[in-house]
């Protein structure tokens, strides 16, 4: 008996879905900040044993959409409620219960399992989760609830064997040695962006889209050129930085990853380019693969 299903990672900004989702791929395919709206696209992460195929979906945090961007990023959290043969619903130890009833709802009225996962318990206390835990009985109560700390790594082989108990018999979707259903410029774009997340405040890195522009791979290195892409002039100069030091620290954080990433040497050529309002329109969003 072969076993497999799409599994599907839904809920609010910064509950952990992506620190989960590498968890169980054991793979960083989705990058982690501190920073809400980190994940922009829909990642899938492929799991395949010798009798079974799990095919992960990291989602945007649920928002209500200020812009075509984000529009877009809601989508793929819509596409994922419809493909799922197992839902995974993440909330944490701080978010507010009742933040998004109308979502609630609409996962609540799914005819597939629901694994409702309350992480970040390392924060917490064992009275404050069993709270929670009878909070969420009464908001969904189909879910089966699993109370976990993926950064400590407690209970993510319970939840893989909950996962597996609720998986669908059937064949692989994809060949058994694939790992994602994104491309090489898609990790090294997405790397390139948590660089940016983490050393610029405000609305600077929502601001930017990163473009590869060219990937040549030889025996020995790999020759990446980018651009990163603002959305107003004075962002170019605040991402460029005094004399081009941001800009040289990024690139220099973002190849050492990338390096590690494809256990290549690696030459990064980064420039920044303003395209005005790109996450206002449609054909620039499409070119930068928001319609996929």
């Amino acid at each position: 008996m072969h076993k497999s299903g799409f599994v599907n990672i839904i809920g609010n900004p910064n509950v952990g879905k992506s620190t989960i989702m590498n968890e169980l791929v054991g793979e960083k395919l989705s990058i982690i900040t501190s920073k809400s709206q980190t994940t922009r696209h829909r990642i899938m992460g492929i799991v395949s044993g010798d009798d079974f195929q799990i095919v992960y979906s990291d989602t945007p945090g649920i928002l209500k959409p200020n812009y075509k961007l984000q529009e877009a990023m809601m989508k793929y959290v819509s596409s994922a409620l419809k493909d799922a043969d197992v839902i995974i619903y993440v909330t944490d130890v701080v978010e507010k219960v009742d933040k998004n009833p109308d979502y609630l709802q609409r996962i609540q009225d799914l005819n597939v399992p629901i694994l409702l996962l309350i992480n970040k318990i390392d924060l917490s206390d064992q009275e404050i989760v069993q709270a929670l835990v009878n909070k969420w009985k009464t908001l969904l109560p189909k879910a089966e609830i699993i109370p976990m700390s993926a950064k400590e790594k407690f209970n993510v082989g319970i939840l893989f064997d909950r996962i597996m108990h609720y998986l669908p018999e059937g064949e692989a979707f994809y060949p058994k040695e694939d790992l994602t259903n994104k491309s090489e410029r898609f990790f090294v774009q997405e790397i390139i962006r948590e660089k940016i997340l983490t050393n610029y405040t405000k609305e600077i890195p929502y601001s930017v889209e990163v473009e590869v522009e060219e990937f040549k791979e030889t025996e020995k290195i790999i020759n990446i050129r980018c651009i990163i892409y603002v959305a107003r002039d004075s962002q170019k100069g605040i991402i460029i930085g005094h004399q081009g030091k941001m800009l040289k620290r990024v690139g220099t954080q973002a190849r050492k990853d990338i390096e590690d990433f494809f256990e290549k040497q690696v030459f990064l050529e980064t420039y920044v380019k303003v395209n005005k309002d790109w996450r206002d329109k449609e054909r620039v969003l499409k070119g930068f693969g928001y319609d996929e």
